[in-house]
């Protein structure tokens, strides 16, 4: 069965820090290509950025480049989003994902955690 369950979400301040893991199981995890996304209410699901499959590069959204990092581990299946200097609108749930190719489109993701909320105020 797989899964990926995220957590470290939380409420914040404006400027802090936040670090998001999720932890992977049932499927082949060095062979993914692994993602976060995040979804605030009424807006679409957005990617945030993303990590090949050897953990070697990374790509991310204008909105979060230089801010968030994301890096793995695939001794342990765990990927994690590192925020920094968040600001308000980074406000929403955040989702880790699969896929077997390197894409920024969330119909690309075949494999989704459920979510973590990340809450930030001014």
């Amino acid at each position: 069965q797989v899964k990926l369950v995220e957590s470290g979400g939380g409420s914040v301040q404006a400027g802090d820090s936040l670090v998001l893991s999720c932890a992977a199981s049932g499927f082949d995890f060095k062979s993914y290509v692994m993602g976060w996304f995040r979804q605030a209410p009424g807006q679409e699901r957005e990617f945030v950025g993303g990590i090949d499959w050897a953990g070697l590069g990374g790509y991310y959204a204008d909105i979060v480049e230089g801010r968030f990092t994301v890096s793995r581990d695939n001794t342990k299946n765990t990927v994690s989003l590192q925020m920094n200097n968040l600001k308000p609108e980074d406000s929403a749930v955040y989702y880790c994902a699969g896929s077997s190719i390197i894409a920024r489109a969330p119909t690309e993701y075949r494999y989704w955690g459920q979510g973590t909320q990340v809450t930030v105020s001014s």
